[in-house]
C-alpha cells in the first residue's frame, strides 16, 4: 500500500464539528468544537476559461481539494480551518491510494449576507 508522504501533506489544519445550541432562543446558532489537528494537503482549484461553475462547484467560492491520511470520523457536516481560512466540505470523502488517504472538495465558508 502506498502511503501519502509528508511532502504531500504540508498544511496543518483543524477539523471541527458543529455543536447545536439547545437553548430556547438558540435556533440556527451553535458552536464549532475541535475534533483533531492533522497534516493535510490543501490545493486551490484553478478556474478554467473564467467559468463560474467547474464541475458543479462555484469557482467564486474558492474551491479547493483537501487530502489527508485515511480516517473514518470526518463527515460532510464538519469543516476545516487553516490559517484563519474556514472551509466547508462540499464533497467527499473519496478514498485514494488504496485506502491510505481520503480527499474532500471544499469551499471557503461565508455566512449568507455576510462578506466576511
Amino acid at each position: 500500500m502506498t502511503q501519502l508522504t509528508a511532502g504531500e501533506l504540508p498544511d496543518f489544519i483543524r477539523i471541527e464539528r458543529p455543536v447545536a445550541d439547545d437553548s430556547l432562543d438558540g435556533a440556527g446558532s451553535g458552536n464549532w468544537v475541535l475534533v483533531d489537528e492533522v497534516w493535510a494537503g490543501v490545493v486551490d482549484m484553478l478556474p478554467s476559461r473564467g467559468e463560474k461553475l467547474a464541475g458543479g462547484i462555484n469557482v467564486a467560492a474558492r474551491p479547493a481539494r483537501v487530502r489527508m491520511r485515511a480516517r473514518d470520523d470526518v463527515t460532510p457536516d464538519m469543516r476545516f480551518v487553516m490559517d484563519g481560512r474556514i472551509m466547508q466540505i462540499v464533497a467527499g470523502p473519496a478514498l485514494i491510494r488504496q485506502r491510505s488517504g481520503i480527499e474532500f472538495m471544499v469551499e471557503d465558508y461565508t455566512s449568507a449576507g455576510n462578506a466576511a
